[in-house]
């Protein structure tokens, strides 16, 4: 890709998700982890939406996922609280899909239960 002496951000992050299907996937998962933690859900939210526009824009990916455009943009706002329909939907409309890895265990664990202690 050739970019003029400034681009913004968000224009390159759309061309790289648009053009690297592995970089969209790492990226959209590595920002999906922070759906756990209220206080940073925004950013997964903001960054399944990039990955919508890179990917045909809001309206299509709406059409696709066969919810309302307006819908869309709510769920996928900074205040955004999107259904696991939606969000599976979304996903799916955009060539992904939703998988689980293992916690790392000091999200697991009980309070003052360490990996090597056993538990009650």
């Amino acid at each position: 890709m050739n970019y003029p002496a400034s681009v913004s951000h968000h224009a390159f992050m759309i061309d790289m998700l648009r053009a690297d299907k592995a970089f969209a996937s790492e990226y959209l998962r590595t920002a999906l982890e922070d759906l756990d933690n209220p206080e940073d859900r925004a950013i997964g939210l903001m960054a399944l939406r990039h990955v919508a526009e890179a990917h045909g824009g809001l309206a299509l990916i709406a059409r696709e996922a066969g919810i309302s455009r307006e819908a869309l943009y709510r769920s996928l706002s900074a205040q955004g609280n999107p259904t696991l329909k939606t969000l599976l939907a979304v996903l799916h409309a955009v060539g992904m899909r939703l998988s689980a890895v293992p916690a790392a265990p000091s999200e697991t664990a009980p309070a003052g239960v360490t990996e090597n202690t056993p538990s009650p």
